[in-house]
């Protein structure tokens, strides 16, 4: 998914109508790209395809995805760009969530999804993994009171570790809990399975999902 190099994708990204260029100049008016509509965010959004689905699914509300890489967002603009009908509910940020709280206001935030993230198994790294708890911080911060949190991956490792994160962090409760989302009959009932969900399943692995929400500290 590292699609680094392709020629103009900057450019591109940069000169595209779905896309937000200084996001930091909409902090706390987020609402307003959409007419009023509450906002959900995809943090890694990789090609689109899950974000994309969620706004023609959704209408009513406002949907942004953030990918840290301009030539793999590039395939998510193309993507809907190529649309006969694209949803007018959709925006996209090349952006490091790492700076997340730098772009979204306080409670402005609706739903945050996670899906596939990258799982950086080397320990040293551990803290550039988007459910380590200082992601978690941030999360809070621009989520609103109540909101949810959805993840989604293949690695067993990273689950558990998400899920010890969440349990051991402040402000957080845990609401779904599966390691064979496939096979969960209620949990599937409109999922929206991502490029990677669909490579990995077809692998064999299985898919394991987290839903936790904000509560008070």
């Amino acid at each position: 998914m590292r699609l680094r190099n392709i020629p103009g994708a900057k450019e591109h990204v940069a000169e595209s109508p779905l896309t937000i260029n200084e996001p930091e100049s909409y902090k706390g008016h987020f609402s307003d790209l959409f007419g009023g509509k509450p906002v959900q965010i995809e943090i890694g959004m990789g090609k689109g395809t899950f974000i994309t689905q969620k706004a023609q699914q959704d209408p009513d509300t406002g949907f942004i995805g953030i990918e840290m890489y301009s030539s793999v967002l590039l395939r998510g603009l193309q993507k809907v760009e190529a649309m006969e009908n694209p949803p007018e509910n959709l925006r996209m940020i090349c952006m490091d969530a790492k700076d997340i709280e730098d772009v979204f206001g306080d409670r402005e935030i609706d739903r945050i999804y996670l899906n596939f993230s990258d799982p950086w198994p080397k320990e040293k790294h551990a803290k550039r993994r988007l459910t380590h708890h200082r992601f978690l911080d941030k999360y809070y911060q621009i989520l609103k009171d109540d909101g949810f949190i959805e993840f989604k991956t293949d690695n067993k490792d990273l689950f558990e570790f998400s899920v010890e994160e969440v349990q051991d962090t402040d402000g957080w409760q845990i609401v779904t809990v599966t390691r064979d989302l496939h096979h969960d009959t209620e949990l599937m009932k409109g999922n929206i399975m991502t490029e990677y969900e669909k490579k990995f399943s077809g692998l064999g692995n299985k898919i394991c999902k987290l839903v936790f929400q904000k509560v008070s500290k």
